[in-house]
């Protein structure tokens, strides 16, 4: 087989799952706003069934054009995650909370993977770090004693990831703070701190969009040097 011939293969391969790609898409929107409009509603049924279909359907989106495993793996964590999180018990909850963990490693290795890539500003990781700690002081003592390590443990991990995630651009930028933000919700319902109207509502609104703005920005990241494997995904992934 010819060097043209191969490539051709590979185009073709490459067109076949875009075609799929943007139905996919459409559905990670439609269960999106299906599961937005049930806790809206007050309709628990309707999020028990939309909230496990999200993370699959975005991970699915990803993998067809053609993202890193390193994206796709992240999403999937997110996903067990969001399944544990369902359940109302604490261990269910700590269970959850570590497939998150491992998620946030996944996107922590992908962003540290190119080397050639401009070092995320240290101003915004010292702002990163005063609003953890801020935010820290002040929920601890609202917290259950037993949360309380695994939660402070987590929130690093968190905030290193919304930090390292402005390498890949103003996308990621906004998914990593909007993951922070989505987390600082649910701390603050098991602080028992005052809630706005329809909590569960905003922690998934800013958890989709952090979720889908970080894949958003791993598609579209401007390459850093180089090209192979992902310079290909990059390439695929100038559009939405």
């Amino acid at each position: 087989m010819t060097a043209t011939a191969s490539r051709s293969g590979a185009t073709g391969h490459g067109g076949r799952a875009e075609r799929f790609a943007r139905p996919v898409l459409l559905a990670f929107l439609l269960a999106a706003a299906v599961d937005l409009a049930g806790l809206l509603a007050g309709a628990d049924t309707v999020h028990l069934v939309a909230k496990p279909l999200l993370m699959p359907l975005l991970a699915g989106y990803a993998a067809l054009r053609g993202g890193p495993r390193l994206l796709v793996a992240a999403l999937l964590f997110g996903w067990g995650g969001d399944v544990f999180l369902l359940a109302d018990h604490d261990l269910a909850f700590l269970v959850g909370m570590g497939s998150f963990a491992v998620g946030h490693v996944c996107y922590l290795t992908l962003f540290g993977r190119d080397r050639d890539r401009a070092r995320a500003p240290l101003a915004t990781g010292a702002g990163y770090v005063l609003v953890l700690v801020v935010f820290l002081v002040l929920i601890w003592p609202d917290l259950p004693a037993d949360l309380r390590i695994p939660l402070t443990g987590y929130s690093l991990l968190l905030t290193a990831m919304a930090w390292r995630a402005g390498v890949l651009g103003r996308y990621a930028a906004a998914g990593g703070a909007l993951f922070l933000l989505s987390d600082a919700l649910i701390a603050t319902g098991i602080a028992e701190w005052p809630q706005a109207p329809a909590p569960d509502f905003w922690v998934m609104l800013t958890y989709i969009a952090a979720q889908a703005l970080l894949t958003v920005g791993v598609l579209t990241a401007a390459p850093a040097g180089g090209t192979g494997r992902t310079g290909a995904y990059r390439e695929r992934g100038t559009s939405i």
